[in-house]
C-alpha cells in the first residue's frame, strides 16, 4: 500500500544463525547527504554503516533499512519551513505543531514488512528511541536488543538532542 521507494542493503552475508544489526533509518536530505549539523541523522547512517560492516567482519551481518520519511515523516518542503521557525526559537515539535503537522509522522510498519520480505524475524535494533522498538514489535517483529547509538554532539545540534531526549523520550547517555 505504500508508494513510496524504500530501500534495503544487507551488510555481510544473510544467516539464520546470526540476529542482524538493524536500522531503521529515515531519509534525511540535510543530515544525510548535506552534512548538516543540526541534526543527527547523517552521524547515525554512517555510525550504523560502520557498525554493520564490523559485525560482517566478524561473522554477522547487517540490514539497514533506508525509509522515504524526510523530515519525521512531514516531507522535505515541511521541514524546511520547521526549520525557519526552529531559527525563530521554536523546538522541532513546537515547530511542527504550529505548523499544523504531527510531532511524529513515521510509519513503521513498512520496516517490519520490509523486514519479513527478507525473512529476518528478529533483529537487534540500532536506536536511542524507545517507540522505535515498540512499533517494530507492534507490527510483529522481535527486537532482540535496543543497540544505542552513542554520538558527540555539536553546537548546532545540541537543543535538537535535548528535544529528543526531554521531550520525545529517547534515551542519550
Amino acid at each position: 500500500d505504500d508508494t513510496r521507494e524504500h530501500a534495503a542493503l544487507i551488510i555481510g552475508r544473510q544467516s539464520s544463525q546470526h540476529v542482524p544489526l538493524a536500522r531503521l533509518h529515515s531519509e534525511c536530505l540535510t543530515g544525510d547527504i548535506l552534512g548538516s549539523l543540526r541534526c543527527d541523522c547523517g552521524p547515525q547512517l554512517d555510525g550504523a554503516l560502520r557498525l554493520m560492516a564490523a559485525e560482517a567482519a566478524h561473522g554477522g551481518w547487517g540490514v539497514l533499512l533506508y525509509l522515504r520519511q524526510e523530515g519525521r515523516g512531514i516531507g522535505l518542503v515541511n521541514k524546511l519551513r520547521a526549520y525557519r521557525l526552529q531559527d525563530q526559537g521554536f523546538d522541532t515539535l513546537e515547530a511542527n505543531r504550529r505548523l499544523g503537522l504531527p510531532e511524529e509522522a513515521r510509519d513503521f510498519p513498512v520496516a517490519a514488512r520490509m523486514l519479513a520480505l527478507l525473512g529476518v524475524p528478529e533483529v537487534r535494533l540500532l536506536t536511542n528511541n524507545p517507540a522505535k522498538v515498540a512499533a517494530l514489535e507492534a507490527a510483529g517483529t522481535r527486537v532482540a536488543e535496543r543497540v544505542p547509538h552513542h554520538l558527540p554532539t555539536n553546537p548546532h545540534n545540541e537543543r535538537y538532542l535535548a528535544t529528543k531526549r526531554d521531550r520525545a523520550g529517547h534515551l542519550l547517555d
